[in-house]
């Protein structure tokens, strides 16, 4: 953590709205890719975000140091299971929109190195499949792969957010992949020039 993140959490914990505000500023984009991939709609992921934010400023007294960035996550998670609880006890939209929704800059953003337009629609839609595939993973093993290998997230800092030991982030993490990659096998969704025939 900067020094200068450091001096916004203390200034916010005295009161200071616009030290709170710099550091939703900071971390808003984070936040909102984290709901938005867990639930997959993009109104639903904003509200959530909101949610985040506003139940991190009433517990800002509650954080005692360490990674502040770990601990507005752990907030974001426990959101966005509420939401998914909520949604369960009354369905309104598929998580298969996931896919479907203009991403507005919250999807794999993988490097331009002079592609051709042929390569971008499909690095496009290799990440719309992925995005797709990531909705049939169960809630846990979705979480996971979206702090590690979509936030970058080290395993120490998963297992601060999601309340869980190093050893099941791993596995959660490693039966995730698997099965990520077995739903992007098995289907249509992986565009045909990154699907390997026979094996």
């Amino acid at each position: 953590m900067s020094n200068e993140e450091l001096h916004l959490i203390e200034s916010a914990q005295r009161g200071d709205v616009d030290s709170f505000n710099q550091l939703v500023r900071l971390y808003e984009m984070r936040v909102y890719n984290l709901c938005y991939r867990m639930l997959g709609d993009p109104d639903a992921a904003a509200d959530t975000a909101q949610d985040t934010f506003i139940s991190a400023y009433r517990h800002l007294d509650h954080f005692r140091g360490g990674m502040f960035r770990a601990w507005l996550l752990r907030i974001a998670t426990n959101a966005c299971y509420d939401a998914l609880r909520a949604r369960k006890r009354r369905p309104s939209t598929s998580l298969q929109a996931l896919g479907n929704a203009d991403d507005d800059g919250v999807g794999f953003d993988l490097p331009d190195q002079g592609e051709q337009p042929d390569d971008v629609a499909l690095r496009h839609e290799l990440a719309a499949a992925i995005t797709r595939g990531l909705a049939d993973l169960p809630e846990d093993q979705r979480l996971v792969i979206i702090l590690s290998d979509i936030q970058g997230m080290a395993y120490e800092e998963i297992a601060t957010v999601t309340g869980a030991n190093l050893g099941t982030v791993k596995s959660r993490l490693s039966r995730g992949r698997a099965r990520l990659r077995d739903i992007l096998r098995a289907g249509e969704l992986l565009p045909s020039k990154f699907r390997h025939e026979g094996g």
